[in-house]
């Protein structure tokens, strides 16, 4: 693997020079030229979804309110000031002097247009479908007031309104004749975030320009333009021929070589992403089955060794982890029963379950395949005899749905949300296919933490919650996963804890 490595990047380094770029990139001409491998085709966060979207959005896009990273405490954005009028009811004022990259100055009516559009019969939107499960209308009550209407309790309302709806002028997904036109942002994107689009070019490049009018923290870089690069290959040649200035989900193995170079510098930056074994403690697959004797479920989680998974085989910032969610996620105490590595003890618990000789069992995967053999491996050598079936993710979700899975290695990402209820509800709750603990009391108490809007009584839920999930090992959590990045050495890159890149925040050294 080594040798691979190096003959890679001895290669990348002898046609850096010859592979063409749009110019030199750097701090000379203050421009940040970034790489991603995903094309960008639609500029319109409301109608997309995955983590480049999020990332493009984060530069050119304003929301209502704003979520540190680092303390998870929300702050006015667009919005200046809220006030909860009860448990569903939700004044928001707005800031004077907010600009949208038209120059229309947003107004009251512009927020309530772009949420009552978003929750609307005719919206197709990707946000609708978070947005529509707590919001029943929004009110217009000033030039810069509003109240919106829930449907109910709903906790992650501020975090919903930080993170997934982007502001839109008032009519921005009608056409000139009156007709619905969701796609009238894809690519003349009108936003109010901090850079505003100069020039696009669907799946090869962006091209933004800071905005001068923006009404928050001006970014340091003045343009930054997106390429689409979908080699990683060319990406690394690019970054050592100086026409790229940032790349990321780097593999670890690529970074660290070239991070060793003077063209590049090597960051490595948290993730919410988390990697986990799920066992079959409700007997889908075989009622009488052993993952259906805590015992057994126990000894899988004192067999694995989470330590030397998370330092050798994910690498970079990754950590152990011992909790059924992300430690960054709110509500995530650690302060819970763990299963530290112990083999013997592991044999142990077999034993007295009465599967001393061990069983067969069948663990699915469908990544991270040294991960997966590493997990087997730990297994079988308590004398679980593992038969690993590594496939591709929709075979994996097929026969998941069709409850034929009895242990399988899984990983969330929480979609980029540090909330304990972006895992728990997935996993922990409901008929979900996910769900394999058959434990309906659990259900009950992961949902009645979505049913108060008190951040202290959701901790003291979710603490309740994770006990149980620990105590009866339905899970046996393993690491979480590190973001690796390539940037300009004179690039300076803040590493968020919630693992989302804000490029915003970039600065010249």
């Amino acid at each position: 693997m080594l040798k691979t490595t190096v003959a890679a990047t001895a290669l990348c380094t002898a046609f850096a020079s010859a592979v063409p770029h749009a110019a030199q990139a750097g701090k000379n001409d203050d421009t940040l030229r970034v790489a991603l491998a995903e094309e960008i085709l639609n500029l319109d966060y409301n109608y997309t979804t995955k983590r480049e979207y999020i990332i493009m959005a984060e530069l050119t896009d304003a929301t209502l309110f704003d979520l540190d990273p680092e303390t998870q405490e929300f702050a006015p954005a667009v919005a200046s000031d809220w006030e909860w009028v009860d448990d569903t009811t939700l004044n928001v004022d707005l800031r004077e002097g907010v600009t949208f990259h038209d120059g229309s100055e947003l107004s009251a009516e512009d927020v309530a247009y772009t949420y009552n559009w978003i929750v609307s019969d005719e919206s197709e939107a990707q946000a609708k479908g978070t947005i529509e499960r707590w919001l029943e209308t929004v009110e217009v009550t000033g030039d810069l007031s509003l109240r919106f209407h829930l449907k109910s309790v709903y906790p992650l309302v501020l975090r919903d309104m930080a993170q997934r709806v982007k502001l839109r002028p008032e009519g921005a997904y009608e056409a000139e004749d009156g007709s619905v036109d969701e796609s009238a942002m894809a690519t003349d994107l009108v936003g109010a975030g901090p850079y505003k689009v100069v020039s696009f070019e669907p799946g090869q490049e962006v091209v933004l320009e800071r905005f001068e009018e923006y009404w928050g923290e001006a970014p340091a870089i003045e343009n930054v333009v997106v390429r689409n690069l979908p080699d990683i290959g060319t990406q690394q040649a690019e970054l050592m021929a100086g026409g790229v200035d940032w790349m990321f989900k780097v593999p670890l193995d690529v970074a660290e070589s070239l991070g060793n170079m003077p063209q590049a510098a090597h960051l490595s930056g948290p993730d919410l992403r988390v990697g986990f074994l799920v066992l079959d403690a409700a007997g889908y697959t075989d009622e009488d089955g052993p993952l259906t004797n805590v015992k057994v479920r126990q000894a899988v989680n004192h067999a694995l060794n989470r330590e030397e998974m998370a330092e050798y085989l994910i690498g970079g910032s990754a950590k152990p982890i011992y909790t059924p969610c992300h430690p960054a996620q709110f509500g995530c105490t650690e302060d819970i029963p763990a299963y530290p590595y112990d083999p013997e003890k592991s044999k142990a618990l077999l034993e007295e379950a009465g599967y001393g000789d061990g069983f067969q069992m069948d663990l699915w995967a469908y990544r991270d395949k040294p991960a997966a053999e590493a997990i087997a491996a730990d297994l079988e050598a308590v004398g679980i005899d593992v038969n690993l079936r590594y496939v591709k993710l929709a075979s994996l979700n097929q026969a998941r749905a069709q409850r034929e899975i009895p242990a399988y290695f899984g990983t969330w990402g929480s979609g980029g949300t540090a909330d304990t209820a972006a895992i728990a509800r997935v996993h922990f709750a409901g008929d979900s296919d996910r769900n394999l603990s058959g434990d309906g009391q659990l259900t009950e108490t992961v949902l009645s933490a979505e049913q108060t809007a008190d951040p202290e009584e959701r901790k003291k839920i979710y603490e309740e919650a994770l006990t149980t999930i620990a105590e009866q090992a339905y899970w046996a959590p393993l690491f979480s996963y590190s973001q690796n990045y390539l940037v300009n050495p004179d690039l300076e890159f803040p590493l968020s804890p919630d693992g989302l890149p804000r490029l915003d925040k970039a600065s010249w050294k």
